[in-house]
């Protein structure tokens, strides 16, 4: 009788796997059949982009996609009563799997915000998706995951991100 040994993955290979797909897959980008909004401008909002100690001003977005996998996105947001906050920061976008009514992206963000007479600088990571309705197709809902920090307050301060359309964004597209 033949026995059959199966050998257990060493844990550190278990925690590379993953890591190693997800840089592999922001390099190659499945380009058929796919959401192309290369050249298209998208209005919308986004609120992801606030200081840890306030809930942050709500902010229009400005997205721009300049090339089928790549897009940028500016955020600037105002509030002149209760904490008194502002944002403004640029985002740069990354798509990595694009499927028709799916786009799922890697994003690096930076902007200047500030809350109760504090500023700093806010920065996040995050990978997400953007979701168009079939028979919607001028209108994206996004949601993100990942990790923000900011220097608001005089410390650095980070936290772990995970946010719906309601704070990620709706874009229409022109």
């Amino acid at each position: 009788m033949k026995t059959i040994s199966r050998s257990i993955p060493h844990l550190s290979s278990l925690m590379i796997s993953p890591l190693l797909f997800v840089v592999l897959a922001a390099f190659h980008a499945k380009t058929a059949a796919a959401r192309d909004l290369s050249g298209r401008i998208g209005l919308g909002f986004n609120n992801q982009f606030m200081p840890s100690q306030s809930a942050g001003p709500g902010a229009i977005s400005f997205r721009y996609a300049l090339a089928r996998d790549l897009g940028t996105e500016m955020i600037l947001g105002v509030d002149t009563e209760g904490d008194r906050s502002s944002v403004a920061a640029l985002k740069l976008i990354k798509n990595v799997f694009l499927e028709t009514n799916l786009n799922f992206y890697f994003a690096l963000g930076v902007g200047y915000a500030q809350s109760q007479g504090d500023s700093g600088i806010e920065f996040l990571g995050t990978f997400g998706t953007q979701f168009f309705i079939p028979g919607l197709e001028s209108v994206g809902f996004s949601t993100e995951a990942g990790f923000a920090g900011d220097t608001v307050g005089g410390g650095m301060s980070f936290r772990t991100l995970g946010v719906s359309f309601v704070n990620a964004g709706i874009h229409f597209y022109l």
